[in-house]
């Protein structure tokens, strides 16, 4: 079986939600949103669609834990398992940005960095480090980086943990439950099975949550 699948893997693979679930489930989701929440070399991986996806799938995903036979239930059970893999992923982010911070402020400075942007992103923090936590959820790749980058600039323990648990839960559970309920409402209405199109709703979702980045970088460049 694992040799199966590796002879059939391709790297865009890892851009794939489905490609976790069949493959992984529960658990590989769990060390994915840990990875891409947590490590520098997660920020690619898929999370707000694997979320959403999961979503979807989450009875089944459930079962691979705890069989319920409660769809409420297995909804807020995988809710509770991936938001506290998000979690710890944030808080070891964080605590990595806080072990290289100090010795960044003897860094030499160069085109790309400069001793002025750790001021500025430490008082941005101080001023919105709170609302930044729960924003970077829900925008890929910064929410790789903002946790490292609390950090760095040695934003204060207790309020990051708070609003790093804030965020996740949030993040969490609006996608899962976007995914579920929109699913089951769907099928209903209209006899449309979202699994059948998972393509398109991961396009979507990636639009969805890039759209707003690529705005902020083509209209605001200088700021």
């Amino acid at each position: 079986m694992l040799m199966q699948i590796l002879l059939e893997f391709h790297w865009t693979n890892l851009l794939q939600p489905q490609f976790y679930i069949e493959h992984g489930g529960l658990w590989l989701i769990l060390f994915v949103v840990f990875a891409e929440t947590g490590l520098f070399a997660g920020f690619f991986l898929p999370g707000d669609s694997l979320l959403f996806v999961a979503g979807i799938y989450s009875t089944n995903l459930a079962n691979e834990f705890i069989p319920t036979g409660n769809e409420v239930f297995d909804l807020l059970l995988i809710m509770m398992l991936i938001s506290v893999a998000g979690i710890i992923g944030n808080t070891t982010g964080y605590w990595f940005g806080r072990k290289v911070g100090p010795a960044m402020y003897q860094w030499k400075e160069n085109m790309f960095f400069k001793q002025r942007y750790l001021q500025q992103a430490h008082e941005f923090y101080e001023k919105h480090g709170g609302g930044a936590i729960i924003v970077a959820r829900f925008i890929p790749i910064v929410r790789t980086f903002a946790p490292i980058v609390a950090g760095i600039v040695q934003m204060d323990q207790k309020k990051f943990s708070f609003f790093n648990v804030v965020g996740c839960v949030a993040w969490v559970g609006s996608m899962l439950f976007a995914g579920h309920f929109l699913q089951k409402w769907i099928l209903a209405q209209f006899g449309f099975d979202l699994k059948d199109h998972l393509e398109i709703i991961v396009l979507g979702i990636v639009a969805v949550t890039t759209a707003p980045v690529i705005m902020k970088l083509v209209f605001n460049k200088k700021k």
